[in-house]
């Protein structure tokens, strides 16, 4: 969320960023909110006077009393009492505009970074850098779910009658794989300084409201019935909501934080045949890293984040490369955002694995996560990235390291996690 000081003064800057993210239809929102706000003023201004006038005859009052001039004091009183109804209304009028203001706010886009590339939607973002050699193996590579079978490994037809499309049983080897690949990634992180959590899996509103877009929420979010509580999305938002109304000092930071959860989204909407099985599903677990530093470093460790991704995907010996997010697929919270697609063999192109953000201050102004500095307070930056998250990255994992016997190499930097197993052997 924006500084409705920056709206108010940069009002064509504004309008140019809702452009360059292809939202026109937000553009009148602009001059709306800045005389919604101007009419909040002007509304806080008059209550301030009515109150200072009120202390003032109440002054007045008590002194006419004392001095027996009763007459004169309860017509300051009536005086008083006037002003008081029209004080009650000024902030009834004051709350309702800011609720309208702050609701507003919260739609126009956060300013995008001068790097970010122009474009519509994700078929416009644009590649970085590869990292690893893409191979196409001479025999065929099975559907991620027909490799999983061979093992026994996945039940989605149980899943379908437990709770429906979009939920899968991992079995067996693949089940221990699953677990593994996320142990791995934790120790990762943890090996690169970040402190392991695992946080809340359900969020108040408020903290909802704070890390991210309605339309995110929308698409996204499960509610719980009856109470004031949402599944978690991704542990990012329980992670960034655990310093809401903090002032962190600066000598303690950055906060690099790495964090397991499960993840629950509705996923709305019909995909295409390769996002079957267990590529697109409502639940699904996640190794997750953000961090909460000066704004002056938020640049550095946007490029710090995404490459932990890579060098996690290319110990496993996965081919990936990284993708600059255009601005028309930015989300609106974010400022920059560079997707990690990790090589398919079988599909023979790159598919999505995880994703680096950096919000500026944008969760941070809404969840009033503040920076105690020697000049004084001042909002933090926000950033976060997936460091994995199986079971999509199974399959990544299990098309690069299929053999033509069927069997699955298992990585050595993986096998400590795997009890010393050096590849999956199919049962069929």
């Amino acid at each position: 969320m924006l500084d409705i000081r920056f709206v108010r003064e940069n009002p064509e800057i504004v309008k140019e960023n809702i452009k360059k993210k292809f939202q026109d239809e937000k553009l009148p929102l602009v001059d709306r909110v800045i005389a919604l706000d101007e009419e909040k003023r002007e509304t806080q201004k008059r209550a301030d006077e009515l109150r200072a006038n009120r202390n003032k005859l109440s002054k007045e009052i008590g002194n006419l009393m004392a001095q027996g001039k009763k007459e004169e004091g309860m017509a300051l009183r009536e005086k008083v009492k006037a002003q008081a109804d029209e004080l009650e209304e000024l902030s009834k009028k004051e709350t309702e505009l800011t609720a309208e203001v702050t609701k507003i706010m919260m739609t126009i886009p956060n300013i995008i970074d001068d790097s970010v590339p122009i474009g519509k939607d994700d078929s416009e973002n644009v590649e970085v850098q590869r990292y690893g050699e893409p191979v196409v193996p001479d025999y065929e590579i099975p559907y991620h779910t027909d490799i999983m079978e061979t093992f026994d490994g996945i039940d989605l037809d149980a899943a379908g009658r437990v709770a429906g499309n979009g939920f899968y049983y991992l079995m067996g080897d693949i089940a221990r794989l699953h677990s593994a690949v996320l142990a791995y990634a934790r120790d990762f992180m943890i090996n690169r300084g970040f402190t392991y959590c695992v946080p809340p899996f359900m969020i108040r509103s408020a903290v909802v409201d704070g890390v991210m877009s309605f339309a995110e929420m929308d698409a996204m979010m499960y509610k719980i019935e009856g109470e004031d509580l949402y599944l978690i999305g991704t542990s990012e938002h329980s992670m960034i909501g655990k310093f809401i109304d903090t002032i962190t000092p600066e000598e303690k930071l950055p906060m690099t934080l790495t964090s397991y959860s499960p993840c629950f989204r509705k996923e709305k909407g019909a995909h295409g045949i390769e996002e079957r099985g267990v590529y697109r599903i409502h639940q699904f677990e996640k190794q997750e890293m953000i961090v909460v530093c000066k704004p002056e470093d938020s640049p550095i460790w946007f490029d710090k984040l995404w490459q932990n991704t890579v060098d996690l995907f290319r110990t496993l010996d996965i081919p990936v490369r990284t993708l600059e997010c255009c601005s028309g697929d930015l989300a609106d919270l974010k400022v920059k955002s560079v997707d990690v697609e990790a090589w398919s063999p079988r599909q023979q192109k790159y598919f999505e694995v995880g994703s680096c953000s950096n919000l500026s201050d944008a969760q941070a102004r809404r969840l009033r996560i503040r920076i105690k500095g020697e000049e004084g307070n001042y909002l933090a930056h926000t950033l976060n990235n997936t460091v994995v998250a199986p079971p999509r990255m199974l399959i990544a994992f299990l098309e690069n390291n299929l053999q033509a016997d069927g069997t699955v190499i298992i990585p050595e930097a993986l096998r400590p996690y795997m009890g010393g197993t050096e590849k999956l052997i199919p049962k069929k």
